[in-house]
């Protein structure tokens, strides 16, 4: 089976491949651009085929999926960063959605019978009162950002091309999710980053953060992903599904539980400069679709998934902290 993972290069995306490749007869494609960074999978140069292009151009992505004739696509590529949105909303929607019609026409024309999922997100739910949740698929979509209503442009236009082409679509909204490799912009990563480097010498004791009130739905990326697989393979074309661990934890929660591994004293301040416009104060999703489809369930524990993140970012200022030879 030959796949083609968009935004490979990504947190997400290099997560995927991994998983793909553990899987029997699985050949991996992926698609990077001139200034895609490889730092995610330079451990797997080797063993997957990576294709440059961009997906804002048509004619590079009607080439590539001629070229490479996926039987799987999970498209991931997007701008993810909910307050890049607010700074730049053109580019995100350009990025987000502009690519994903480019990507849908090439796959209509060149390969229609390809199974696709589109990658959507809890942000496109936004504005959820406490009587909705946990939430479901069904409830009413207000976004509250930028990025939010991309993804949900995104999400409507999987719809759309399923019901008026046929196309192979399963649409999922993932619901937070973290682990090694996630962007130091985000706050998961951010906090592990700091305390790290906290403890190396490089900075001061304090921690900086935003809104520590934000209650969220927290998955390890290598379940999310896990969940992307088996609904690309199990889930009902043109449906929609929810990734979700159906628990609700404060970012204060979380910082409090990265704080307890940390090994030595360390200090939180409030930094308004991290805080939104308008925030999303609670997102905790109803994944029952996936798992009666599926069988799919989180598996890693989010103490052990802070863990992981924040021996990650060890490693990574510790890099930093190693004197250079000669």
């Amino acid at each position: 089976m030959r796949i083609l993972i968009t935004g490979i290069t990504g947190f997400a995306g290099s997560h995927l491949a991994e998983y793909a490749l553990a899987q029997p007869g699985v050949e991996v494609y992926g698609t990077v651009r001139t200034r895609s960074r490889l730092d995610n999978i330079v451990h797997l140069t080797d063993r997957v085929h990576l294709v440059d292009c961009d997906l804002r151009d048509p004619f590079a992505v009607r080439r590539m999926i001629a070229e490479v004739k996926p039987d799987r696509v999970f498209h991931l590529a997007a701008q993810s960063f909910v307050p890049a949105s607010w700074v730049a909303p053109e580019e995100t929607f350009t990025t987000n959605v502009l690519s994903q019609i480019n990507l849908l026409e090439a796959v209509r024309h060149e390969c229609p019978g390809a199974r696709i999922q589109v990658a959507g997100s809890s942000e496109e739910y936004g504005l959820v009162y406490p009587e909705e949740t946990p939430i479901h698929e069904d409830n009413p979509l207000r976004p509250l950002s930028p990025y939010g209503v991309s993804k949900v442009a995104q999400d409507l236009l999987g719809w759309q091309y399923h019901a008026s082409y046929g196309l192979q679509i399963v649409r999922t909204r993932a619901f937070n999710h973290t682990g090694p490799r996630r962007g130091e912009a985000f706050a998961t990563s951010s906090f592990c980053r700091q305390v790290a480097e906290i403890e190396c010498g490089l900075a001061p004791p304090v921690l900086r953060c935003g809104n520590l009130d934000a209650r969220r739905d927290l998955t390890d990326v290598r379940d999310t992903v896990r969940a992307y697989w088996l609904v690309l393979e199990a889930g009902e074309p043109g449906q929609v599904y929810n990734v979700a661990s159906g628990r609700c934890v404060s970012m204060r929660e979380v910082l409090d539980m990265i704080l307890g591994h940390a090994r030595c004293p360390v200090r939180v301040e409030v930094d308004p400069a991290r805080l939104r416009p308008s925030d999303v104060p609670l997102l905790v999703g109803d994944a029952s679709r996936l798992r009666e489809r599926t069988g799919w369930g989180p598996t890693i524990p989010l103490e052990r998934t802070l863990t992981d993140l924040l021996d990650y970012w060890r490693e990574k200022v510790a890099r930093q902290c190693r004197p250079r030879e000669g």
